[in-house]
């Protein structure tokens, strides 16, 4: 068995039925899995909070929020996943080189724990975007309730779900863990279905 070459290909999480996403303005409510973010979990170590928030400025732009929402600027976001807890995302990147950015940039104000191969981030859009998530949601998407920019950490069906609105479309990306990847998917079609997804 010597010389034997094993090949690891990436597969992806989960796969939408034919005819996912619909084109724009054919349907009520549209849905896209696998939106391609380099995902990391930020965690701010004791007492560096105010160093963290200063050095992400810098590097990126952007101060991490303090409170249930979703900052973004150029390519890179923050959202907010809890006191001193945040879940960072970059497009146009992979998660190790994310992560090891980050980690640089953050040195000893934070832990950094690369999430891209762990989560998979689902795009809910569209008029009947709320009606469809709220059969499962327990929290209130009413707009005066949850505008672009808000986030939260929750559960949709009984899975873990950090969820956080893009526009007022409205849009909404909601990140679940790869393993309930398949099972939110089925959840969420299902929910979608009686608005002619």
């Amino acid at each position: 068995m010597t010389g034997m070459r094993c090949s690891l290909e990436p597969r992806p999480a989960v796969s939408l039925p034919a005819g996912h996403p619909p084109a724009p303005g054919d349907a009520a409510v549209t849905i896209t899995a696998g939106i391609g973010y380099a995902l990391a979990t930020v965690t701010v170590r004791r007492q560096r909070t105010d160093l963290l928030v200063a050095r992400a400025r810098e590097a990126f732009g952007l101060a991490p929020p303090l409170t249930p929402r979703r900052i973004a600027a150029g390519t890179t976001a923050f959202a907010w996943a809890g006191p001193g807890h945040w879940l960072a995302m970059a497009e146009g990147t992979d998660g190790p080189a994310f992560e090891a950015r980050l980690r640089a940039v953050l040195a000893d104000s934070a832990s950094v724990s690369d999430q891209s191969d762990g989560r998979v981030v689902f795009r809910v859009g569209g008029p009947r975007a709320r009606d469809t998530l709220a059969k499962g949601l327990p929290i209130d998407l009413h707009r005066r309730a949850f505008a672009p920019g808000d986030t939260a950490v929750t559960v949709v069906s009984h899975m873990a779900t950090h969820i956080w609105q893009v526009d007022a479309a409205p849009t909404y990306e909601l990140a679940v863990s790869r393993s309930f990847a398949a099972s939110f998917s089925r959840w969420l079609l299902a929910a979608a279905a009686e608005f002619g997804e």
